[in-house]
């Protein structure tokens, strides 16, 4: 796991969006439970932020050099899938 979470080289910033009690999150919540320590570990000067807001759909979101941004709905995905969509994030540049 820890190869897929070496971010680009672009990327300056991941934040995650969620809801710390609704079941739509929980996948992303477990997936940050698990996930967070090791993409933290491997990039240590890379912001990870994580805003949690009653209500909130789960999304992540990875700035980029010049202020481009991407962003990826995770409602409704599994921990796996979770992982594959914050893994194309990280891995590519804008």
């Amino acid at each position: 796991m820890s190869g897929k979470y070496a971010f680009t080289k672009s990327l300056k910033e991941v934040r995650f969006l969620f809801c710390q009690t609704s079941e739509h999150s929980a996948a992303t919540r477990s997936f940050l439970t698990r996930a967070y320590p090791t993409m933290k570990k491997n990039n240590p000067h890379t912001p990870i932020m994580l805003r949690e807001a009653m209500g909130t759909e789960p999304k992540v979101f990875a700035r980029y050099e010049y202020g481009k941004e991407k962003q990826e709905s995770l409602s409704g995905l599994s921990d796996k899938e979770i992982e594959d969509k914050v893994t194309g994030l990280v891995k590519t540049g804008i």
